[in-house]
């Protein structure tokens, strides 16, 4: 029996479960102080744990094959999430039928893709049928809540380690998050300023969506968003999430954390068996990790620890990838799937302390 005051909800995936595309499921389903996430829709992977099938690791988070079996076996489900994050924020057409299924289970649907919800009439209507909301978290702030940048960051004084990679989907908030609770469990103040969907429908507090924002905007708000937290939290380190990566060239993204947003530190992600961006090849090789080192130092940074995403990877070849990183760079190279990422904490205890003096 339960005793969170969260909402239950469901994470929908429809055949996607597996897919780098799935990454707001796989968020959700390490952990969201914002929802308790009770089951996943996908009848691709129907009958198995969803933590099973995304890290090996079992959630006691059932997949059903339909929203129907989910309603007979878990009760109170307020909220349906959509779990995937696709190219260009499509949503697919055939989740379309299982999220009117959901509205007529009585639950809100919560949407992070660039395709609103709201602006489709039948299930607006739909949802005012039965008295739930549509909400579409990407969608664009009011201009006149909007934030142009002032220089209020270079007051910060706690250090702000930006968590970049050298592609998408590479776990950037999956570190990020974990390194997070990794300084509270060592009793430092992290907090932890969001620029995804998935970071605010994991509970974050500090943030905004980076790429739903005005462009002229997008630098006031990323420091409105870490001076605000830093004054109401007074927090020992300020950890930010990076979207997409320095050289993607369908997203280039990065800079703007390293230049208006004054993270002279970086963690930087980086795939060893990933060849090209987003596994496309007419978009282009990615960049070693030691290129991206240097041009992350040009902007006046440093990288003070490689994480790394072992997609394709047996667990020897992980560590052989982690040994030779350290020797090539000569910095802490985490595993944070395998091992954790408790190796990064004296790193950031002595830039607090160097901070403090």
């Amino acid at each position: 029996m339960t005793t969170s005051n969260k909402p239950k909800a469901i994470v929908l995936t429809d055949g996607m479960l597996k897919d780098s595309d799935a990454k707001t499921a796989h968020g959700l389903i390490r952990g969201t102080e914002r929802f308790e996430i009770v089951a996943v829709i996908d009848s691709a992977h129907a009958g198995k744990d969803a933590g099973e099938i995304i890290d090996g690791k079992h959630r006691d988070i059932p997949v059903f094959a339909n929203v129907e079996t989910a309603v007979e076996t878990i009760q109170d489900i307020r909220c349906c999430i959509t779990g995937i994050a696709t190219i260009g924020g499509i949503l697919p057409p055939h989740f379309i039928p299982i999220i009117e299924s959901c509205i007529q289970q009585k639950m809100s649907i919560v949407n992070g893709l660039h395709e609103f919800l709201t602006n489709m009439p039948g299930l607006v209507h739909l949802a005012a049928l039965h008295s739930v909301e549509l909400i579409d978290v990407r969608k664009p702030k009011n201009k006149k809540d909007l934030h142009f940048w002032t220089g209020e960051i270079y007051k910060v004084t706690a250090p702000i380690i930006a968590v970049i990679g050298t592609d998408c989907a590479l776990g950037k908030r999956t570190t990020c998050r974990m390194v997070r609770q990794a300084c509270e469990e060592a009793g430092i103040n992290a907090q932890m300023i969001y620029t995804g969907q998935t970071g605010w429908l994991q509970g974050g507090k500090y943030g905004f969506i980076f790429d739903s924002t005005l462009n002229d905007f997008i630098s006031g708000e990323l420091e409105h968003a870490i001076v605000n937290c830093r004054e109401e939290t007074n927090a020992d380190v300020l950890l930010v999430e990076g979207q997409s990566a320095l050289r993607n060239p369908s997203g280039p993204c990065g800079a703007e954390l390293l230049v208006s947003g004054n993270a002279k530190h970086v963690i930087l992600v980086h795939a060893p068996k990933r060849k090209y961006y987003e596994h496309i090849e007419a978009w282009g090789e990615i960049p070693s990790a030691a290129t991206e080192i240097q041009l992350i130092k040009m902007y006046g940074s440093k990288v003070i620890a490689l994480a790394l995403n072992t997609e394709h990877c047996t667990g020897e070849e992980a560590l052989q990838f982690q040994q030779q990183y350290e020797m090539e760079l000569q910095i802490p190279v985490l595993l944070p799937l395998q091992q954790g990422v408790e190796k990064i904490i004296p790193v950031i205890k002595e830039l607090i302390a160097a901070k403090a003096k």
